[in-house]
Formats: C-alpha cells, sequence, structure tokens
C-alpha cells in the first residue's frame, strides 16, 4: 500500500486545514518546495498536492509552488484543486504531473471524467460530509451519495479513487475505514484513503481490504503522531 505524504497550498504556502474549513489553515511551512524536500529524503515516491486556493476559485491558482516542487525533487506529483476543463489538463501534464485528481467536475459531468480517463492518468476525489458528495472546495454538499458517486466509475478507466471524510480531516481522530471501504467495494476501483490518520495503526486497519491502494498522510505527520520514514518503510509493529 502506498504511503502518499500531502501538501496543501494556500496562498504559495504549506498549510493544513481542519474540517475542511479555510479559515481553520495553519501554516507548516512557508517555502513548500523545502517540504517537499524532507518528505522526498524520508523515502517517500509520491506527493499528494492539493491547490486549495484553485478548489475555490475553479483554476489553477498555486502553479508557481507546484512548478518549484517538481523542479527540485524527483517525486511522482498527483495535483488536484480547480481542474475543471482539459485545458487545465494539458497544463499540468506539461509540467511534468503524473497524475491529476478530477473532484468537483466529477460529479457535475461524469462524460467528461470518462473521456479525459482515456488520455490521461485521472484520479478520482470523492469528498464527503455525512456520506454526501461535497464539492467547490468543500463548500457546496449535494444531495448525492458518495457511494452511488462511485459506483459511475467503476466502468471507467480511472487510475484511483481518493476518498476523504471531510468530517475526520485534520481532527487525527483516526481513518474512517468504513467509509472508505464502502467506496471500495461500490466502485470495484483501488481506493487511496484519506483525512483523519493518526498513526500507524490506522494504515494497518486500511491494509486489511486489498482494494485500498494507498493512504494519504497530511496532519499526522505536521503534528508528530507518525513517524512518516518508519511508515513509508513498513518496519513499524502494529501496537
Amino acid at each position: 500500500m502506498e504511503i502518499i505524504p500531502a501538501i496543501d497550498l494556500k496562498n504559495g504556502k504549506a498549510v493544513r486545514l481542519t474540517k475542511g474549513l479555510m479559515d481553520s489553515a495553519k501554516i507548516y511551512e512557508e517555502t513548500p518546495w523545502k517540504q517537499a524536500v524532507k518528505f522526498q529524503e524520508l523515502g517517500a515516491k509520491w506527493l499528494h498536492i492539493v491547490d486549495l486556493d484553485g478548489a475555490f476559485a475553479g483554476e489553477p491558482v498555486n502553479v508557481d509552488a507546484i512548478l518549484e516542487i517538481r523542479d527540485r525533487t524527483a517525486l511522482s506529483i498527483q495535483v488536484g484543486g480547480g481542474i475543471r476543463d482539459e485545458e487545465t489538463i494539458k497544463q499540468y501534464m506539461s509540467i511534468g504531473v503524473s497524475r491529476l485528481i478530477l473532484g468537483s467536475i466529477a460529479l457535475k459531468d461524469p462524460e467528461f471524467v470518462r473521456e479525459m480517463a482515456q488520455k490521461y492518468p485521472i484520479v478520482i476525489g470523492i469528498d464527503a460530509k455525512d456520506g454526501f458528495v461535497a464539492t467547490e472546495g468543500w463548500g457546496e454538499v449535494s444531495k448525492i451519495k458518495a457511494t452511488e458517486l462511485a459506483k459511475k466509475f467503476g466502468e471507467m478507466d480511472v487510475e484511483a479513487i481518493i476518498c476523504t471524510d471531510i468530517g475526520k480531516d485534520g481532527t487525527l481522530s483516526g481513518v474512517n475505514v468504513e467509509f472508505t471501504e464502502s467506496i471500495a467495494k461500490a466502485s470495484g476501483v483501488k481506493t487511496i484513503a484519506s483525512g483523519g490518520v493518526k498513526d500507524i495503526n490506522d494504515i494497518y486497519k486500511l491494509k486489511k481490504n486489498e482494494l485500498v491502494s494507498g493512504v494519504i498522510i497530511g496532519k499526522a505527520y505536521y503534528e508528530g503522531t507518525l513517524d512518516l520514514k518508519e511508515a513509508l518503510k513498513f518496519k513499524v509493529t502494529q501496537k
């Protein structure tokens, strides 16, 4: 299972939010590429980047910070936040991004996702609040169940689904294993867990399901409740 550290970008800085609330942003690194280099030195192969400003604006905002990370590391990068059209996808692919995360547009236009997934390495971002899909930087909650949306992508050529329980995100209260497994079961697609990861035990719980292919690590690293270096090596003994 892939351990994927995360950098969320707001105003060009690396921050973490609590439950997706922008006014809860805590700055952890003024220069994001320095944090990315640390992740690489710890043994990470992938980096998860969310352009928070872009998610609300509906278009990329923090491209310069992403470019610096690309230039200064050898990490494979997956990016989400504000990707709403093919031109944006082409822009990110041209600068060396490895995978693109489609969130809001996946709910609004599944056929667009189907078309893009045939051309590009696409990951679906399904973010849910109380089980219902949230969009536009989590500012809007739909009446569509997350599992219902996940089913739509089971027959599409997507690389994976990233599922986030917004109520858990940034809380260090433990990952929502049941929610993650429900998305994996509904879609039949490799699923990456996100939101609420506290420590190594969360990772072991997720590993029990073969469809759970990865987990995104955010605040647990930044607040020191998870030893990322050891997690990346899988040499930690389960408590």
